[in-house]
């Protein structure tokens, strides 16, 4: 089965196929010769994934799903959330994110957050979605070379280890993104 991922984010598509195998074919939008940044004017990972999902789907007319993260923090009233990729600013920058999020963190006690991924598929003209969920806490400061966005200040429960500091095969193991990806190919498996 064919199956487009509605993203130009290079790490996310390296997640899914490592979990995959060679039992879907992914198509980047960059392999459908699409290069635009989709819209996320949601307040809600739900509806920006909708959203996501539905523009390329209407482009391609092809089975596609998507997908939007957000990083939610108890002590910051569950912000960045929905804007988690655009923190610190449109420029998108993980560093600036960080180093914001950081900032407003210096001094609290309680560093509960979780990661939350909603996977949006259109699959012959349907939606569905899956949801996946990782808890975790904040770090003082980051570590880990790897992953990418918040993955070196987030550390999730059951580890002492920053998702930086993990493979890729350990961070699957906890990951929200993982969760949901795992939903979405038992849905398409069984389907």
């Amino acid at each position: 089965m064919e199956l487009v991922f509605a993203t130009n984010n290079e790490n996310k598509v390296k997640e899914i196929k490592s979990m995959l195998g060679n039992a879907f074919e992914i198509i980047t939008l960059q392999d459908a010769g699409i290069d635009i940044d989709i819209p996320e004017p949601h307040d809600t990972l739900e509806a920006n994934a909708r959203e996501k999902s539905t523009v390329i789907h209407n482009m391609t007319g092809k089975n596609c799903f998507s997908e939007d993260t957000g990083l939610e923090i108890d002590a910051l009233n569950g912000a960045p959330g929905v804007l988690s990729a655009r923190y610190a600013g449109e420029q998108k920058s993980a560093a600036d994110n960080i180093v914001k999020v950081l900032a407003e963190m210096e001094g609290k006690t309680n560093r509960n957050a979780r990661f939350r991924t909603v996977i949006s598929l259109i699959l012959d003209e349907r939606e569905y979605q899956f949801e996946g969920v990782c808890e975790g806490k904040i770090a003082g400061t980051g570590s880990g070379e790897k992953g990418f966005g918040y993955d070196p200040i987030f550390i999730p429960n059951g580890s002492t280890t920053s998702f930086a500091g993990m493979d890729m095969q350990e961070k699957n193991s906890y990951s929200h993104r993982a969760k949901a990806f795992r939903q979405l190919i038992d849905f398409l498996k069984n389907r």
